[in-house]
Formats: structure tokens, C-alpha cells, sequence
């Protein structure tokens, strides 16, 4: 395993084996592993196997404090520049050292034993921090993994010696640093450099550095006196020489500027320069940008810019006192800007406020708790930003800022607005957003003279006062967003402009008109607006989402109105005078009770109507002829039967170019109408009653670019659908079309969903047009693709075809209980970011497991999710049977999982687990629902909606909002954590730590009868469906492929233009889906021979989609111990007991899940054999454990554990007796028996079959195979268990000579006799005397085995 060097026997020293050889001693009592590992797949992952040997391991768990911490070396060392020589850049890699240690070790024990000066913290792969000798590094991993959700210490300890975790928490013994940063910083060598543009000046020798906004030139020996050249290269030039090989030519900005020559020594040298350079020559302000480079100082040669205006150092770790720390910014004699932000200083720099000529200083992010008095000495600064630190007060020296015009106080501790903000006179815009503020005192802003723009957001407002009648003629703009406020009257800002007063808990609101321009007061609880005077100025009102009944007379008066939202409130009518207004452009009023629109008698200008979700029977008759701007109209969701017609004489001057009619009563009658609108471009008629399509009606919407005709009872799709050659998605699900469209020919096709039709064949084309890049033909049950039309659509991005189904007893089982559909849609995106996971046999037993991920942004997560989130969760539930506790880990382990690509991408994840509750076999199913992020999962329980989720985001969960605050994020206007996602909780993200976390909310609950329907969806779907109307409209929808894609038709007829994802499970886990024998489920006779089977209220058999579920593949060439091993632990599915040989056997009774036969024995699920690789040592041991074992055989890399299973008795656990399962040809998959019950497992191409008891416990599918256990190169599956308790189980089994198994040979299945329908009887009858009459010496060894020796085959599996 590699070199051990331990130190002092100690409280933290392991200890020595009696052979260990005398080794070094190391101070502090830490010791230190020197191992070259071995790194596999990313770069710096480590292989799991051979971390620690037994020694270690048995140290580890004699105390959860101990642990270990993996030292990196750094990746790149950089030497500084000397008198001599330039700042070299050279690579080094160095071993990883595992120190074992306690939570109590600080870093300076660490450092003395390693010889190291420092140690160096990185946070997910982002920059690099010197640690204080006093900080100790494996309570800081602790304290990380416990933030993280783990809550179990020795859960902790053992996820803190996982090496996956290096790429969220690493520590190095040398500071790391990227080469390309490096350049960014500083670039400096010795090269040949000739002065000026003529050939009088000679080549010479020269130190050459490039840093900041400046060349500087010295001569070798004397580069640290002084003589130096200094070009400014701003708004200069950069040339390539091309008389010379590799060099470039640098000169200054101005006519007489000078010029230096510099060959490089390479081709490749001589682009770093010339790129970083023509940087700098392309600013019009000398800006120097030094952000997120992990610097405690900025370099020397720095300094001789002096030209320098604005510097940026935020996300650095900027020190005091230093050669180049912050110290010494104020050499710096132009400096006008200064980012600091986001350093962690803790302390302000009070030697900051002698650089006199600062104008804009941004402190955001430091943990200041106190500012200087200092601070008023910076008397030219206009702008500071102290956002996201622990301010509750500031300095009277403050007010002596006269020039100061914008103040960020944001995401602090202060509890009411500073006195020192009333003496800053020429103060213009003030935030105080995500503070304590709890009364917004209108008389300090009276007194504020020159206050323009205030920012109140995410405080704990809940009234206004003021303490005088003075009104308030300065401040314009005010955002109140997000607070506690119910009533609020600003009637004194008699200049207000722009109020936005979001998510309050408002009812009523005033306001003064004169100068008001926009309104914004959505999710709130008004019934009533007053604004006076008439707002003569407004052109944008928001007051969705209210209690609202009527539209305020004022706004009908509003002459300037350009925008008006008013959805989501109680409207029952909408004014002539607003509608025929002739300045509204937008005009959103869907989800109210509106039953009719006044007629139009006037042109309009409007050009956005949404009208959804109302009660109207009918549209104006003259909609069309006085809207002849209109470009959108939305009536989904209402019980429209007809259509106004758009041509008031021969032509039409209809500019409709989108029209959403999903979801009303249309007939085919509407279709001719359509006509008069030739501009149409995206047309929705889903979940309407249309019959045909007239093919001449269809052969005039020439710019058509997008159909949907889901939903209705079309048998056909007009031929003349050729004719839209615009035409890239048609979707047309849910119908009873039987002839594949026209399609194929159409130039710019690029979605085509004909999904759950009734399409029998294809007729295609030779040749696809090469836009198409999805077509849905899954729920075609009739449909047969043969070889040659597969071949065609084989350059298809995404083809979407039904799968023969695989009938073996775990589906058969799992299918009576629950089916799923899955419909995933990407929108106007280029890219499907949502992934789905369906598993319906999981976990050896009727159990099943569904997920939804959605990456917003990335496909990349969801689609590792949805690979290996099952898996963990298997490993997890193997460990707890805690639902609370599996689920978390599930989650927090699958984040780790995710590696780098988790470091800055994210997503949100939804996992549904249904399973029996393992204490109580025969109870109810229980679901287990966890989710992060915006995915949902809504039950269906007697026609109700009943939420399983939390949505974790800002709006939605307080208490998230107040936890975010408390770690001052800072939270954009948008909602957003840093700006970058509105999500609190998600997986991923790893850089956003701590304010998103993936800890998931979990909730449990027991199925019933009365539970009809699970649906998931992600965040697109719920935002445009409520839980109510999603259970409605798939209710009664038997096919749950068809129901999913209902709902996701829903959401973009609703206006959902996102990626947006659907699941239906259908439930059938009451009495109606058991299948027990004495609930009425006819079984085969004595014979073995096929019976008529019914089985009440069978739910349609739907075929899972590709993307669904766990695909794994199965060897069938397989060695003697990997078929042993697949008997002893899986259950093969190929050949079931049938015929006459069935007729031998004894049969129990049969039981389904919901009611499963009581076992009589115990049994240990304990691995057969196995077959694994080691790179450890010839015996698959640790190095300190070389000792041979037992019944284990080597042979060189492998390890091959000979394991008795026929060990029962030995361990004094009596089996219960043998039965034999029956099933029939044509009965299909038999559902399982409580008890033991046999298989036929083939072995390789030996004539013969295994007869093999295996408990119920053992019984899996080959298609859920990856699921158990870890597939291996060779075919052979590792079960889950450690690797070291596989070997203590073969070392403890009883030895026989017969080898692996003495298992009776059986007659090959395809020899089994088949016997006529006409001839069964007689058959029978002639079975029941040969045997009598040969007597028992003429019994055939197989069955006197068979029938007398069945407790040979007592097995402790």
C-alpha cells in the first residue's frame, strides 16, 4: 500500500503492529501516510479500495473525533522574482498525504509534521485560503458535512475519509495556482529587447515585465536599483514584427511615444504575451482586474502604475500588513475606484481612508461589525457599498460626505434608517434592502432633502408612520418588496413615480397620482386601490394576484396606459373603457370569473389579450375587425363553442400571429374561421372536440410554424399539411389518427409527438429531412416498425418508440399495483433540461421509485441524477431503515457524487420512494416523498390534491429567506441568491455554500385506497397548473402516458414557454390490486397446464419510455463461480417450471404483497460467491493483513471465495420446507409466494438445469440487476456488502468436498413434452401408475432427489 511513517504513540497515534518497523517520530503526535495512489476517472479522484489497512481503520472507530484529512501538494509553485532571475512558473507533483488526527489537531501540528510553513483551504474547486495555525482542519470538515444535513457523527466520519469530497473541501501544504491566472496576474522574463523603430539601437539583454497597466524594461544586473523604463500601454499598440521571428513590438499612447522590441523564445511565449497585452491596450480607462485570484497581496510591480483609476480586488483574501496588502493601496496616487468585496477582512483598513482621491469604494462582504471614524476623511467618495456585513450603526464622521450620492447598506443589522443618512446632503439613492426594519419612518425621509430612490426590500415592515404633515417632494422611486405591510398609504410622496410593493400581505393602498408612472403590487390580498388625482403619467399597472372584483374606476381614466395586469384576481366583468382604450397595448386578465366582453364599436391599439381561465361562452363578434394589432390572444381554459369572424369584406386585415384555444368546446365548425388569420404562426386547439380538419382550410395558414391538435378525435391529419413549409413542431397526441401524416417532406420539421394514437404503419420517405430531432411514436400500440424504417430514423436525435415489456414476476407484481407516464417537452429551448427516473421493480420486491430533475439551464445534472440516484438510494436503504434518515443521506450523497460538475451548475431533485414498511411486512405501502429545489409531487387522494413538497425558494419559504439573510447572501431584485438562483436548497451548486444546501424536506405517509394518482412535475408545470386543476384534468385519464403528455399541453397552452416536465402514477394499492388466491386470481391445475385468468378492474398496460429506467445489461458468458454467484443471489427469470415437471412439485398457496405468507424461518441474505479485482496485494487483503484465509483461493488478481450455501443446520437456522411455484405458457408473470420457491437458472450451454431454493428476499430481475450490486467487467455481480465481511462469511462457512453446490440435475426445459388439449386427460392418467409399477428401484435419480432430499437444499441466504 506504500511507505507508513507513524509517529508517537499518543491519543492520536494508532497502534503499532508487533512486525512494524522502526520509523521516524513526528511532532505533535499526528501521524502521516506517504502513499503514491493511484488516481483513476476525474483528475485527483482517488481509487476507494486500499485507503487504510484494518490497523487504521480499528483506530478510526474507536472514537468518532478522529478522522482524516487529505493533503494535497500544490499543482504549481511560483518562485518570486530575484536580482537575478524572473518569477519562474514551474509544475511539481507531489504524493497525497493522509494525516490521521483528531478534530482537535490545529494546522500548526499538521505543519510541523509535514515541514510545511502553511496549510491552504479550497472550497469547491474555487480559491485557495491560507488557514490560521490555529484552525483545526478536521473540525472544520465536520463542521462542513454537519452543515451539509449529516447528522450521525460516524456518518460524518466516515464521509470525511471519502477522497470524492476533495472536490468540495480540500486542503494543500503549498498554495496552488493556475498557470493562466498567473499570466493574468504577472508576466516577466529575461529576453532581447531593442529600443525604438530604428536600426541604430542594438538588441540586448533585458528583464521585461508586464503587470498591471503598464511595460517595464530594466537591465539585468540592475533591475532592484531603480533603472528602469516604464511604458504606459494604455490605449497603446501591440504588434506582431514581421522581420523578426516571435516578437512583438510595444508602444505608448501619443505621437512621440516610445517603442520597445521584445523577441520571445517561442512561438507559444510569444502569444501569452501578446494576448494579455492587448488587454490592457484595449481599455480607454486604466482598469486593473485582479478578482478572484486568491491573493493576499497585490504584486510589487503593481506600484509602478501609477496610472491605475479603478482596481478590482473583490473575492480575494487581501491582507494588512504585507509588502503589497492593503496597507499600501494608498501609493496609488490616481486611484478612484476600489473593490474590495467579498475578503473577509473583518476589520476595515482605517489606512484606506488616506487615499484621498477615491470616488467609488465597495467594502460588500467583510464582516464588518464597526466602521472607523475615519471614513469621513474620504471627502471626494460619491459611492460606498458596505452590503452583506453586521453594521447596526454608523459614524457621525459619515455626514461630513457631502459628495456622496449613493449609500448600499443592504443585507445589515440596522433596525431603523442611521441619523448619519439625514446630514449626508447630496444623498440620492439609498438601500437598505434585507435589513431589521420593522416601521418605515416617512419623516426621516422628509429631512433627507435630496433622497431620490429608497430600497426597503426583505425587511420586517409592517406599518408606516409619519411624524408630520409635510409633504415629501424628492423621492421618486420606492421598493417595498417582500416585507410584512397591510395597509400602506403613501399619499405624501406627492412626487412618486415608481412604487413596487410585491408580496406583502396588503388590503388596501393609496397613493398620490400627480407624477405616478408604474405600479407594481402583485401577491397581495387588495380589494381596494385608491390613487388621486387621476394618474395622468402611467403607462404600466401590476395588481395580479389580488382580491380584486372590480377594475378601479381610475384606471379606466388613465389616458397613458400601456400594460395592465390584472390576472389572477375576482373579476367578473371588464369596462368598455378599458378594453376600447386607445393607449393600452397589454392586456392580461386570465384566471378571473369574467363571463362576457363588451362589443368593440371602435378601432383598438391592443396587441396582447389574455383572456384564460374565465367563463366566457363567446368572443365579441368584432374582436377581429376593430383589433387589428392584435398579435396574441390566450382563451385556453374556457367554454368557447365558437369563433368571431376576422373578414369584415374579401380580405382580411388580421395581424394574428399567435392563438391559444386550448381546453374549450370548439367544434369543427371553428376551422374555416382560422382562415382569416394567414398570418398565424403558433396555433393551439388541444382538448377541444374537433372531428376533421378540412385539408382546404389547412392549405392557407401557409406561415403556420407550430400545431397543436392533442387531445381531440381527429382520425386524420389533412394531406395538405405539406403546404405549411414554415412548419418545425406538430404535436397531435391523444387521438385516433391511424395514418402517419404527411410530414416527412417539410423542410424545417424539428418536432413531431403522434403519441398515443392508433398508427399501424409508416410510410417514409428515403431520405428525412435533417432538422428533425424528435418524434414521439410511444403509445401505438398496433404500430410495427420493421428493420429498414428503424435504419431511416436512425440519425434522429430522439426517437421515442414502445419497448416490448419484459414479463418477469417483479414487473408483473410491480404492475398490478402502479403504472407510470412520462412526458417531457423542452419549449422554445434548444435543449430538454429535465430528466426523469422511473423504477418500478425496485429493490428485490414489489417497490418502486420515481424522480424528477430539473437543471433550469443544464442538462448535464439531470441526466447524472438520473443515473445514479437510485443506486445510492438502494446503498442507503440497506444501511437505515429510517425513512428520514436514508432519504437525507440519499440526497447528500448523490451532491457529493456530482464532483466538479456540481461546483457550479445545479439542479433541483425530486425522488418518490414506495415500499413496505419493513417492521410490518403485511402492512400498507408507505410513499416516501424528498425533495430540493422547485420539483413537486402532488397525490391524488379521493379527487383532492394533497402536495407532498416544499418548494424551496426564496418567495415561497420564510423561513429559508430568513436563514439566507442571517448568512448574508445577497439577494438580487430578481429574488435571487447571489443573483445566480432563486433556490435555497438544490443539489449541486457547491459554490453557492452556505446559503444553498442540499439537505431535502422529506414527508411520509401510508397509501390507502382512496389514493388514485401521483404526480410530478417540475417548476414550469406548476407554475401554470395549480394542484387542483392538474388532478382534474388527468383524473379520469386511464393511460398515464396520456395523461402526462395532457398536462404538459396544458402548461404550454397556458403560456409556459420553458422546459417543462410531467409524470402520472397511476395507484392501485387498495384490495382491488391483490392477487391472492382467495381473492379470486385462477391459477394452473395439478397439471401445470394454462387456465383462463381475469383479473378486476386491470389498469391499460402502458410500456415505459427509454428514459425512464435503469437499463443494465446481462453476460451470458459466465465462469463456473459467476454462475454460482448469480445463484445465490439473483433469480433468473428465463425458465419457469411448466409442463409436467410442475405437476410434480408441491405448491403453496398464493399470496400477493398486500397480503404475504408469514415466513417460518429466518434468513440471512449472505453472498454465494464472488469474483472481484484488487490492486492491493495477491490476496486482495491490505498490507498488514497478509495473513492467508480459509477457503479463500488466489490466483493472482483475482479472488475467489468458495462459499457453502447448504449451511442452514450447521448455524442452527431450520428453512422452512421447499414449495415449487407453478406458472403456465400463457399465464405470463406469476406473482410471488411469501416463502422459499424454486428456479431454473441455465448454466452456460450444459445440458442440464439447477434446482435451487431461494428465498423471497433474493428474488430479482436481470433487468434491475446493476441495482444489487456492483457490475464487473467479466459479467459477475458484487453484492453491496464490504468486501472484508464477504471474506469473514467464507472464512465461517462449513467446508464440503463437493464444491460449490450439490445441486440435483433437472431435465432441460425445451425437452419438457407437450401434450394436446385433446389428449390431457388421458396423459394424467397414465402419469399417476408408471411410477407404482417400476417401483423404487426403477425411480429416476433426479426425482427420488427431487421428492425425498429436499432438506439438502436448506440454505441460510
Amino acid at each position: 500500500m506504500g511507505e507508513v511513517e507513524p509517529g508517537p504513540t499518543g491519543p492520536l497515534e494508532p497502534p503499532e503492529p508487533p512486525e512494524a518497523p522502526a520509523a521516524s517520530r513526528r511532532p505533535g503526535g499526528i501521524r502521516v501516510l506517504k502513499r503514491n495512489m493511484k488516481r483513476s476517472g476525474s483528475r485527483h479522484c482517488l481509487h476507494r479500495r486500499s485507503r487504510f489497512s484494518s490497523r487504521e481503520r480499528n483506530w478510526l472507530k474507536e472514537d468518532v473525533k478522529r478522522g482524516c484529512v487529505y493533503l494535497y501538494g500544490a499543482e504549481t509553485a511560483t518562485a518570486t522574482a530575484t536580482a537575478s532571475v524572473a518569477s519562474a512558473v514551474t509544475s511539481s507533483s507531489s504524493d497525497l498525504h493522509l494525516v490521521l488526527c483528531t478534530v482537535e489537531t490545529p494546522a500548526s501540528e499538521i505543519c510541523a509534521g509535514q515541514g510545511k510553513e502553511s496549510l491552504y483551504l479550497q472550497l469547491h474547486g474555487d480559491l485557495v485560503r491560507r488557514l490560521d495555525p490555529a484552525e483545526q482542519p478536521l473540525q472544520m470538515v465536520y463542521e462542513y458535512l454537519g452543515s451539509l444535513g449529516f447528522e450521525d457523527p460516524v456518518r460524518i466520519q466516515e464521509e470525511a475519509t471519502n477522497p470524492d469530497l476533495s472536490c468540495m473541501i480540500r486542503f494543500y501544504g503549498e498554495k496552488p495556482c493556475q498557470m493562466d491566472h498567473l499570466d493574468r496576474i504577472l508576466l516577466s522574463g529575461v529576453y532581447t529587447v531593442r529600443k525604438g523603430k530604428t536600426q541604430l539601437h542594438k538588441w540586448a539583454e533585458r528583464l521585461v515585465v508586464l503587470c498591471g497597466t503598464c511595460l517595464i524594461v530594466s537591465s539585468v544586473k540592475d533591475c532592484q536599483t531603480g533603472k528602469m523604463h516604464i511604458l504606459p500601454l494604455v490605449g497603446g499598440k501591440v504588434e506582431e514584427l514581421k522581420r523578426r521571428q516571435h516578437s512583438l513590438a510595444f508602444s505608448s499612447a501619443g505621437a512621440q511615444a516610445p517603442t520597445y522590441h521584445v523577441c520571445f523564445e517561442s512561438l507559444a511565449e510569444c502569444q501569452r504575451w501578446h494576448r494579455q497585452a492587448s488587454k490592457v491596450v484595449s481599455q480607454r480607462i486604466s482598469t486593473v482586474d485582479l478578482s478572484c485570484y486568491s491573493l493576499e497581496e497585490v504584486p510589487e510591480h503593481l506600484f509602478y502604475s501609477q496610472d491605475i483609476t479603478y482596481l478590482n480586488l473583490r473575492h480575494n483574501f487581501m491582507q494588512l500588513e504585507r509588502p503589497g496588502g492593503l496597507d499600501c493601496l494608498y501609493r496609488f496616487s490616481q486611484l478612484k475606484g476600489l473593490n474590495l468585496s467579498h475578503n473577509k477582512l473583518g476589520l476595515f483598513p482605517i489606512l484606506l481612508c488616506e487615499i484621498s482621491t477615491l470616488t467609488e469604494l465597495n467594502l460588500s462582504c467583510n464582516g464588518f461589525h464597526e466602521l472607523p471614524g475615519q471614513i469621513g476623511n474620504l471627502l471626494n467618495l460619491q459611492t460606498l457599498c458596505l452590503d452583506g456585513n453586521f453594521l447596526t450603526t454608523l459614524p457621525e464622521e459619515l455626514g461630513n460626505l457631502q459628495q456622496l450620492s449613493t449609500l448600499g447598506l443592504s443585507f445589515n443589522n440596522f433596525s431603523q434608517i442611521p441619523e448619519a443618512c439625514v446630514k449626508l446632503t447630496m444623498l440620492e439613492k439609498l438601500a437598505m434592502a434585507g435589513n431589521q426594519l420593522e416601521v418605515l419612518n416617512l419623516g426621516v425621509l422628509n429631512r433627507m432633502k435630496h433622497i431620490r430612490h429608497v430600497d426597503f426590500r426583505l425587511n420586517n415592515l409592517k406599518k408606516t408612520v409619519i411624524d408630520n404633515l409635510e409633504g415629501n417632494k424628492h423621492v421618486t422611486h420606492v421598493d417595498l418588496r417582500d416585507n410584512q405591510l397591510t395597509d400602506l398609504d403613501l399619499s405624501s410622496l406627492g412626487n412618486l413615480q415608481q412604487l413596487h410593493c410585491e408580496r406583502n400581505q396588503l388590503r388596501d393602498l393609496t397613493l398620490s397620482g400627480f407624477t405616478l408612472r408604474a405600479l407594481c403590487a402583485n401577491s397581495n390580498r387588495l380589494t381596494t386601490v385608491n390613487v388621486y388625482p387621476v394618474p395622468s403619467l402611467l403607462t404600466s399597472l401590476e395588481l395580479s394576484r389580488n382580491q380584486l372584483e372590480y377594475v378601479p374606476d381610475w384606471v379606466c381614466e388613465s389616458k397613458k396606459i400601456e400594460v395592465l395586469d390584472m390576472s389572477y384576481n375576482l373579476l367578473t366583468e371588464i369596462p368598455i373603457r378599458i378594453l376600447s382604450s386607445l393607449s393600452l397595448r397589454k392586456l392580461m386578465v386570465g384566471h378571473n370569473h369574467v363571463q362576457s366582453l363588451p362589443v368593440l364599436l371602435e378601432h383598438i391599439p391592443l396587441e396582447v389579450l389574455d383572456l384564460q381561465h374565465n367563463l366566457l361562452a363567446r368572443l365579441p363578434d368584432t374582436l377581429f375587425s376593430k383589433a387589428l394589432n392584435l398579435r396574441y390572444l390566450n382563451a385556453s381554459a374556457n367554454s368557447l363553442e365558437s369563433l368571431p369572424s376576422a373578414c369584415t369584406g374579401e380580405e382580411s386585415l388580421s395581424m394574428l400571429q399567435l392563438l391559444y384555444l386550448t381546453s374549450n368546446q370548439l367544434t369543427d365548425q371553428c376551422i374555416p374561421v382560422l382562415v382569416g388569420h394567414p398570418h398565424l404562426r403558433i396555433l393551439h386547439l388541444a382538448d377541444n372536440q374537433l372531428q376533421t380538419f378540412p385539408a382546404s382550410k389547412l392549405n392557407k395558414l401557409e406561415h403556420l410554424e407550430e400545431l397543436n391538435l392533442s387531445g381531440n378525435k381527429l382520425k386524420t391529419i389533412p394531406t395538405t399539411i405539406a403546404n405549411c413549409k414554415q412548419l418545425h413542431t406538430l404535436v397531435a397526441h391523444s387521438n385516433n389518427i391511424s395514418v402517419f401524416p404527411e410530414i416527412l417532406h417539410l423542410p424545417q420539421i424539428q418536432f413531431v409527438d403522434l403519441s398515443c394514437n392508433d398508427l399501424t404503419e409508416i410510410l417514409i420517405p428515403e431520405a428525412l429531412p435533417p432538422t428533425l430531432q424528435d418524434l414521439d411514436l410511444t403509445g401505438n400500440t398496433n404500430l410495427v416498425l420493421e428493420h429498414k424504417t428503424l435504419d431511416i430514423f436512425s440519425h434522429i436525435t430522439t426517437l421515442k418508440i414502445d419497448q416490448k415489456p419484459l414479463l418477469t414476476a417483479d414487473s408483473a407484481g410491480a404492475s398490478t399495483f402502479w403504472s407510470h407516464g412520462l412526458a417531457e417537452m423542452a419549449g422554445q429551448r434548444n435543449k430538454l433540461c429535465v430528466s426523469a427516473l422511473a423504477v418500478e421493480n425496485f429493490a428485490e420486491g414489489v417497490e418502486a421509485v420515481y424522480g424528477m430533475f430539473d437543471g433550469d439551464r443544464n442538462e448535464e445534472l439531470p441526466r447524472l441524477l438520473q443515473c445514479t440516484m437510485a443506486d445510492v438510494l438502494l446503498e442507503e436503504v440497506q444501511q437505515s431503515a429510517v425513512d428520514t434518515v436514508f432519504m437525507a443521506n440519499t440526497f447528500l450523497v448523490s451532491h457529493r457524487k456530482l464532483g466538479m460538475a456540481g461546483q457550479k451548475l445545479g439542479s433541483s431533485a425530486l425522488l418518490c420512494y414506495v415500499r413496505h414498511d419493513t417492521a410490518d411486512p403485511t402492512s400498507s405501502f408507505t410513499l416516501t416523498v424528498a425533495n430540493v429545489g422547485t420539483c413537486q409531487a402532488v397525490l391524488c387522494r379521493n379527487g383532492q390534491p394533497l402536495p407532498l413538497s416544499r418548494v424551496f425558494s426564496l418567495e415561497h419559504c420564510p423561513e429559508e429567506l430568513k436563514r439566507v439573510k442571517e448568512q448574508k447572501a445577497i439577494i438580487t431584485e430578481d429574488n435571487k441568491v447571489n443573483g445566480v438562483t432563486c433556490c435555497t436548497r438544490m443539489l449541486g451548486c457547491t459554490y453557492l455554500y452556505p446559503w444553498v444546501l442540499p439537505k431535502p424536506h422529506i414527508y411520509s405517509l401510508p397509501l390507502t385506497v382512496q389514493d388514485e394518482l401521483l404526480i410530478l412535475g417540475n417548476k414550469a408545470l406548476w407554475e401554470h397548473l395549480s394542484y387542483l386543476e392538474a388532478v382534474t384534468a388527468v383524473r379520469h385519464v386511464h393511460d398515464p402516458l396520456a395523461a402526462a403528455k395532457k398536462l404538459c399541453t396544458l402548461a404550454q397552452s397556458y403560456g409556459c414557454q420553458d422546459n417543462v416536465g410531467a409524470m402520472v402514477i397511476c395507484l392501485n394499492v387498495g384490495q382491488d390490486g391483490c392477487t391472492c388466491e382467495v381473492n379470486g386470481l385462477s391459477l394452473p391445475g395439478p397439471g401445470g397446464f394454462a387456465s383462463t385468468t381475469t383479473v378486476k378492474d386491470a389498469p391499460k398496460p402502458t410500456t415505459p419510455s427509454s428514459s425512464s429506467g435503469i437499463a443494465s445489461e446481462f453476460s451470458s458468458e459466465m465462469s463456473t463461480s459467476e454462475v454460482s454467484s448469480e445463484v445465490g443471489s439473483t433469480a433468473s427469470d428465463e425458465h419457469n417450471a411448466t409442463g409436467l415437471d410442475a405437476s410434480l412439485m408441491p405448491r403453496p398457496e398464493r399470496r400477493c404483497s398486500l397480503h404475504p405468507m408469514p415466513t417460518l424461518g429466518i434468513f440471512q441474505r449472505q453472498p454465494s460467491c464472488a469474483t472481484f479485482s484488487s490492486n492491493q496485494s495477491d490476496n486482495g487483503l491490505d498490507s498488514d493483513d497478509d495473513q492467508p484465509v480459509e477457503g479463500v483461493i488466489t490466483n493472482g488478481s483475482k479472488v475467489e471465495v468458495e462459499v457453502d450455501i447448504h449451511c442452514c443446520r450447521g448455524k442452527g437456522l431450520e428453512a422452512s420446507p421447499p414449495a415449487l411455484e407453478e406458472t403456465s405458457l400463457t399465464l405470463g408473470p406469476e406473482e410471488d409466494s411469501g416463502g422459499l420457491f424454486f428456479r431454473f437458472q441455465r448454466q452456460n450451454s450444459v445440458s442440464c438445469a439447477v434446482l435451487l431454493p431461494v428465498s423471497r428476499e433474493l428474488q430479482k430481475s436481470p433487468s434491475t440487476s446493476c441495482l444489487y450490486g456492483k457490475k464487473l467487467s467479466n459479467g459477475s455481480v458484487v453484492p453491496l456488502e464490504d468486501s472484508l465481511n464477504l471474506i469473514e462469511v467464507a472464512t465461517e462457512a462449513p467446508k464440503k468436498k463437493t464444491g460449490y453446490f450439490c445441486a440435483p440435475a433437472q431435465l432441460e426445459p425445451e425437452d419438457q413434452l407437450i401434450v394436446p388439449h385433446d389428449l390431457e386427460e388421458e396423459v394424467k392418467e397414465q402419469l399417476k401408475h408408471p411410477q407404482d409399477a417400476r417401483g423404487g428401484a426403477d425411480t429416476e435419480p433426479w426425482e427420488e432427489d427431487r421428492v425425498d432430499h429436499s432438506e439438502e437444499f436448506d440454505t441460510a441466504l
